[in-house]
């Protein structure tokens, strides 16, 4: 008997330590905040169930006061508390379409720090006072610099004399006292400093709100080419552009959509470059497909689905996609979905995922649920992808403004 008991207990202990591995884990797994549409409950699958906070005896449905929920495991056992931000259902335009991006940024970003011959030998006045790759310049002794000839300008005619930079590093503010010297070579006051002040690229649209006119595309952030920090972006337009080639993608090189802009004129103008995307405002854009349903992150489901996305001309191609892996942690914003290509024409064609088609739409079950960011360098059949309801937070201040 005392053997049965025994076993029974060790058995009891064994189901309380599972459980309580799976509330941790839960807890890390589950993100903190959920996007409810149009009166819908907070529907999880699996195991998990969530109940509003504020729930009196009977309530078994959400209300438009409540704006959070508790998460339980089995129904009965706590995970953590939720924020619920409830949304009518919105309805979006997918896209696929290539566009052209000119960015200027707010104040330059410095891409090298370099040492130059003067009479008393080489040096470096940016390193001397601290300046590294990746620091943004917003302005020198006072004045707002905008491009590389600013900077230029300034620091030539400062004969030697201190200017104090006010820089951005690390989302930080600081400032840096820099005594420019006269290079042997020209005569010239320099820093030993290379800067840039705007960028230029293709990207792939992910969608756009008809009734605002808002739009939002990659997923992901535009980047200096050097430094890799996110580019700051102080105006940039919106150009035409058609896809007139492909560098296929192999396992270790990544493959690359050729294309070049096919007018001068914009047609619409950037406002946002953050970690989730590009966004601005469109005018006079003709999309090709017809307006569907915004899917929310707890909706996506493993299988099938499909992508819109460009690989010639100007018209975008549906192609089919499994999602493999759906990470709903609040850890990357722009790697929610591991995808794999399964259609065998955009095989074919591009090897899989390419550079150039960051933002291709994905679509399941009728929804528009994410967008594509990233390729796997060893396997460019799969790749990374970020929710669509993560995108359309951060247009959501856009449209308020507007």
């Amino acid at each position: 008997m005392r053997k049965y008991i025994r076993t029974a207990a060790a058995v009891i202990d064994l189901i309380i330590v599972s459980l309580l591995a799976s509330v941790i884990y839960l807890n890390q797994y589950l993100p903190n905040s959920y996007y409810v549409t149009g009166g819908n409950d907070l529907n999880l699958s699996g195991l998990v169930g969530a109940a509003p906070c504020s729930a009196s005896a009977g309530e078994t449905s959400f209300n438009e006061e409540s704006d959070r929920a508790e998460l339980k495991l089995l129904g009965i056992i706590p995970i953590k508390t939720v924020e619920l931000r409830r949304i009518e259902s919105p309805v979006v335009v997918p896209c696929g379409e290539p566009f052209g991006i000119k960015l200027l940024t707010d104040g330059v970003i410095v891409v090298e720090v370099s040492s130059f011959e003067t009479e008393s030998g080489f040096r470096s006045p940016a390193g001397d006072c601290g300046i590294k790759p990746g620091d943004i310049i917003k302005s020198i002794n006072g004045a707002a610099v905008a491009s590389n000839s600013d900077v230029e300008r300034i620091i030539s005619s400062s004969r030697g004399t201190a200017l104090t930079l006010e820089m951005i590093r690390d989302s930080k503010d600081f400032t840096a006292t820099l005594y420019p010297c006269k290079c042997s070579a020209d005569g010239k006051y320099r820093a030993g400093l290379w800067v840039r002040d705007s960028s230029a690229g293709i990207g792939t649209m992910t969608f756009y709100d008809p009734d605002t006119n808002c739009f939002a595309g990659l997923g992901h952030p535009v980047c200096d080419v050097d430094t890799g920090e996110l580019l700051p972006l102080s105006s940039g337009e919106v150009v035409k552009v058609a896809i007139n080639g492909v560098k296929k993608g192999k396992p270790g090189v990544p493959g690359e959509l050729m294309g070049g802009f096919i007018s001068a004129f914009s047609m619409g103008s950037l406002t946002q470059n953050t970690e989730c995307g590009l966004y601005g405002e469109l005018d006079g854009f003709n999309a090709t497909n017809q307006a569907i349903p915004l899917g929310v992150k707890q909706e996506i489901e493993t299988g099938k689905a499909y992508i819109f996305t460009t690989v010639s001309g100007t018209t975008p191609k549906k192609y089919e996609i499994c999602i493999e892996k759906i990470d709903l942690a609040d850890l990357d914003e722009n790697r929610n979905m591991i995808i794999r290509v399964t259609d065998e024409e955009l095989l074919r064609e591009t090897g899989g995922i390419v550079q150039g088609m960051s933002g291709s739409p994905i679509i399941q079950n009728g929804k528009l649920v994410g967008a594509v960011t990233h390729v796997f360098i060893n396997n460019p059949t799969k790749g990374y992808a970020i929710f669509a309801d993560t995108m359309y937070s951060r247009m959501e201040p856009m449209q308020l403004a507007g």
